[in-house]
């Protein structure tokens, strides 16, 4: 029995690309920043709709209650500013937008492949959320710092203890207030981050572009 001695295997069928490599590399980073800011822009869009639904319902409460013939005495005074309110309800309302809009595009394929549209959205959308949150806490505070004019979550909880057996319900206003104003603190950092992971996302998707891989070389047809 004779045994055909081969030649030695060829390098050049056991090397590695580095220009595979690190795009390769580079992928799998994006992959799991990509994933990241998804679970961040998801987090916020549940926030964003907790908030608007707390802020909208205490609104249309006030609304109902303020002229209400049901009590012989003002349910609220008459100086009153419902502007922390009005703006948790804007700022909630554009970040739910934002959040809504990049996840769409975060999980369409064919809005996807439009590249420019894509990382467009990735930046814009947590950078709108970033700037509603800030906007709408900073403008919350500093209008329910004041200690002359009452404001509907001020006013709700200096009454929480009231029992009421019709609305406006002061405990509970007083809480979804809270709640609210505590999810807007909380979505501050959380727009943050998403929009620093998408920065970073950004980048490395342009470093990628230049390590893709060459098409390789299709073989002659046979005749």
């Amino acid at each position: 029995m004779s045994f055909e001695q081969k030649g030695p295997a060829s390098a050049s069928n056991f090397e590695v690309d580095p220009r595979d490599v690190t795009y390769q590399r580079h992928q799998a980073t994006i992959h799991f920043l990509n994933g990241v800011r998804v679970g961040l822009t998801s987090l916020a869009l549940v926030s964003g709709i907790t908030i608007l639904g707390t802020s909208a319902n205490a609104l249309m409460v006030y609304n109902n209650t303020h002229v209400s013939s049901d009590f012989h005495l003002a349910l609220w005074p008459d100086e009153f500013d419902l502007r922390p309110t009005v703006a948790l309800v804007v700022g909630s309302s554009l970040v739910v937008l934002a959040n809504l809009v990049s996840l769409i595009f975060s999980k369409a394929k064919a809005l996807q492949n439009q590249t420019l549209a894509h990382t467009s959205i990735t930046f814009l959308a947590p950078f709108v959320g970033f700037a509603a949150a800030l906007i709408g806490i900073s403008f919350f505070y500093a209008v329910n710092a004041s200690t002359t004019v009452d404001t509907l979550q001020s006013w709700s909880c200096q009454w929480d203890y009231t029992d009421m057996r019709v609305q406006p319900y002061f405990g509970t206003l007083c809480r979804q207030s809270e709640v609210a104003l505590y999810l807007s603190v909380i979505l501050v950092p959380v727009e943050f981050i998403a929009l620093m992971v998408a920065g970073g996302q950004m980048g490395l998707e342009r470093k990628a572009k230049a390590f893709v891989p060459a098409p390789k070389p299709s073989s002659p047809a046979l005749s």
